[in-house]
This record gives structure tokens, sequence and C-alpha cells, in this order.
């Protein structure tokens, strides 16, 4: 027995929508006696007359009217299918999962993100803020897409992309002697209350480095794991501190004075991915975003680096 084939539906919805053979043909790009075939073989197949002349032209039965509503339903499923798939090829849709660490997540980068998603309104993303470790191992067990992770990455099997670093700023409380100058170096601060990263942090070391290479001597009170923090116990008045350039932004406005440093101490990071699968084109497009916002940002002078 012969099937129905779909270039037979597409006739007789192309006749449903237009009114007319001519113009069915149009639509389909063939030729008249083409459709009137497909037509006609289709009556044949259903066993039901569809259309009924009157005059010079055809018009639909009760049944094709019936009919035509469940055509339509399909062809509006067939529909949605390609618009999908024309959002996956232009990286609009689908979902996002990005872990970051807290210097990144506490503003700038969430603010990146809600402007990629703009342009992409079926895009729908989940965002963590986390520790570095913490980033590398959601990602190394595929729980998120991308991962934002400073360097030196703790797992070497994960694929990475090293992004543009900036560099770290001095940050004061309001008011403070030192704010007074453009620019700070390491001997403006001999005998200064610090408040420092943790011991054994990558940061720290870098920090801690320059200091003792210039022989200053700062009074450590203060350790903690997040610049957050960091600036917090700084916008208290209690002491200085070199941060990251991205919380200095976000608590210029908050009690404390952004300078830059030199010499330049790098805040450096990578964008890391699983390692089971290759990265989405989405999450490669999220990641090119942010490494050119980064460029734009370093071509900027160090006082203004930090994104606001």
């Amino acid at each position: 027995m012969a099937r129905i084939n779909s270039r037979q539906v597409e006739a007789f919805r192309a006749m449903m929508l237009t009114g007319s053979v001519t113009e069915a043909a149009k639509l389909m790009t063939v030729t008249q006696p083409a459709v009137s075939r497909l037509l006609r073989d289709f009556q044949a197949l259903l066993k039901m007359e569809l259309f009924e002349r009157r005059g010079t032209g055809l018009v639909p039965t009760a049944a094709a009217t019936a009919l035509y509503t469940e055509v339509e339903r399909s062809f509006v499923g067939l529909e949605r299918i390609t618009a999908a798939a024309e959002e996956i090829r232009g990286r609009r849709t689908g979902s996002l999962r990005i872990a970051a660490l807290p210097a990144l997540s506490n503003g700038y980068l969430p603010r990146l993100a809600g402007h990629f998603l703009k342009e992409r309104p079926n895009l729908n993303l989940a965002f963590f803020g986390v520790i570095s470790p913490i980033v590398v191992d959601w990602v190394l067990n595929n729980q998120c897409d991308i991962g934002f992770a400073e360097v030196p990455i703790a797992h070497s099997g994960l694929p990475s992309l090293r992004l543009p670093a900036l560099a770290r700023v001095a940050v004061l409380p309001t008011g403070h002697h030192l704010a007074e100058k453009e620019v700070l170096e390491p001997r403006d601060f001999e005998g200064e209350t610090f408040v420092s990263l943790s011991a054994g942090s990558a940061s720290r070391h870098l920090i801690d480095q320059i200091f003792h290479r210039h022989d200053v001597h700062r009074v450590l009170r203060v350790e903690t794991t997040l610049s957050e923090i960091m600036c917090g116990m700084v916008s208290s008045g209690l002491g200085v501190a070199i941060c990251d350039p991205f919380t200095a932004q976000e608590f210029s406005t908050r009690g404390i004075v952004v300078r830059p440093f030199l010499p330049r101490i790098d805040f450096e990071f990578s964008a890391v991915f699983p390692a089971q699968r290759s990265p989405s084109p989405v999450a490669l497009d999220f990641v090119e975003t942010v490494r050119k916002s980064l460029a734009v940002l370093d071509e900027q002078p160090t006082h203004e680096a930090a994104p606001g």
C-alpha cells in the first residue's frame, strides 16, 4: 500500500494557505501540474475529497479544514525545529554553566555575562562564584562548561586558555596620606599596617616577593583568602593592601582609594574547559568576549584599568 509522502502534505498545506493551484505552485517552486498531481494522489490515499470545484477554482471541504488543523500543527513543530537549529548555529540558544574566582565574579564578569545574554535571548546561564581550586574541580568533574581560575592551574590535564593579565593595584582607606601620591611604590608601604592574602597562595607569594626585594617592612595584621574581605578591611581604615583590579574597582566608591602600583604585579588567570569534550561554540564565544574586554582594559592607563 502506498504511503503519504511529505511533498503531498506540503502541496495540501500550500493549497490551503494560498487558495489556488497557481499560488501553491509558486510557494512550492514547482509547476501547476505537479501540484495538481500531488493533491490528486493525496486525496486518493486518504480516500476523501478535500477540494470541490467551484467555477474556475477549488474550495476546501469541511474534511480539508479539519485535516489542515492537524497538518499545520505538524508544520509548526517542524518550523520550531528549523528555528532552533538556526539559534544553535547562531550560538544564541542553549545553556552555559560558568564558575569563576571571586575577584571576577563579584562584578566584572556578571556584567559582561549580562550583556552577552542580552544578545542571545534564548541562552540560559548558571553562574557560580567560588575560589580557584573549586573552579578547577567543578570543571574537571564536568559540572561547568567554563571555569575562570587564577594561574597556575592546579590540574595540568584541563584544556586552558591564558587570558590577558591586568596589573594589581594599591588600595587605601579614604583620606589616607598615601592617597596624595599618583603612583605608589614598595618603599611607600614601609611601616604601614597591611591587609594580606593568605600565606601559601600564589598571589601572596608574588606580593611578598616584591616587598622583600625592596627590603620594605610592613605590619602584617590581617590575612584573608578573599580580596573582598581585604577591601572591606581597608575601607574600615585599618590598613592598606595590594589587590586585584576587579575587586578594587567594585570597592572604589565604598571607602577606599585605588592607586597604580609599581613595579607591576600581574593578576593572571585562565579559562579552563572540561577535558572529556570539546568546548561548546557558545562557551568559546563567551571566552572570546572576555578576552577582547580584557585586552581593551589592559591598553588603558593603569589607574583606569579596572572595569567599571
